[in-house]
């Protein structure tokens, strides 16, 4: 009995893995096609809601459109789930975790009123269009851009505590020139201010009015435009570093991994062939 069960539910759990999982034959095209229109109306249908004249006129029909489609998902998810031989790769997989959220605010909002707004996390489900219009070049570059921003990370947290020590430092001083008579009422909110000059921001919602603070307040512009270009530069250097890397070692399709000896057969990330 367990045999003749399982001879009938694998072809069909096969078929909908490969409608809903791959995009080179015609039924995974159009599903994949589908599912993407599919999930640019729910996000218009999101971000329309939260218009008042639009909501007072059409909410109904907006409510409507977005259980919808909350509905659709969800079934989409339970077939994902179905489908896949290894379940718990799936749902703590990017896209999984990803497929997850695009149905969970839907849900929560029944019980905390204004949830449902999280649904524009929707919009990264579009991601998708990259395994169906094959823009496997693309897909490369963002995992150049990973393994740099890994590769980066101590230099950019040693930068990140530079920066931060340079505007309390900044800030403090200002609170001492300018004082709360000037609007810096203290040295949080005059930190504040520092960071908003030095990221060259400037909302203008605090200003210096003695000489000695404008004179500080414009080393911090010149220095923050020195200090921006410092991180742009540390990433490039490491993405210059991994495409020379790419050209003597394989990328692996499937996971986009690039660190891959070149006499190597399978990916020792995922386990694909290369």
């Amino acid at each position: 009995m367990n045999s003749s069960k399982k001879t009938y539910f694998q072809p069909w759990r096969e078929k909908i893995f490969q409608i809903i999982f791959k995009a080179d034959t015609r039924p995974g095209k159009t599903f994949d096609i589908l599912l993407l229109i599919s999930i640019i109306l729910s996000v218009i249908a999101v971000v329309l809601d939260s218009v008042e004249v639009i909501r007072i006129k059409y909410g109904k029909t907006i409510i409507f459109a977005e259980w919808f489609f909350t509905i659709l998902f969800t079934i989409e998810y339970v077939l994902r789930i179905i489908s896949v031989k290894k379940i718990p790769k799936y749902i703590f997989s990017f896209y999984g975790i990803i497929d997850l959220l695009a149905v969970l605010p839907s849900y929560i909002s029944l019980l905390f009123v204004g949830t449902q707004y999280f649904l524009v996390i929707r919009i990264l489900r579009l991601l998708r269009v990259f395994r169906i219009l094959k823009l496997d070049r693309y897909v490369g570059a963002s995992g150049y851009l990973k393994s740099s921003l890994k590769a980066s990370r101590h230099k950019i947290i040693v930068f990140f505590g530079f920066l931060f020590t340079i505007v309390v430092i900044m800030g403090s001083l200002m609170y001492l020139i300018e004082g709360p008579e000037n609007g810096f009422t203290n040295i949080p909110k005059s930190i504040y201010w520092a960071i908003v000059t030095l990221t060259t921001v400037g909302y203008g919602d605090i200003t210096p009015n003695t000489v000695l603070g404008q004179t500080l307040s414009s080393i911090i512009m010149i220095l923050g435009y020195t200090i921006i270009a410092i991180p742009t530069g540390i990433i490039s250097v490491e993405i210059s570093r991994a495409r020379d890397k790419s050209k003597k070692s394989k990328i692996c399709k499937s996971c986009n991994n690039n660190d891959i000896d070149t006499n190597a057969k399978y990916c020792k990330i995922c386990g694909e062939k290369i």
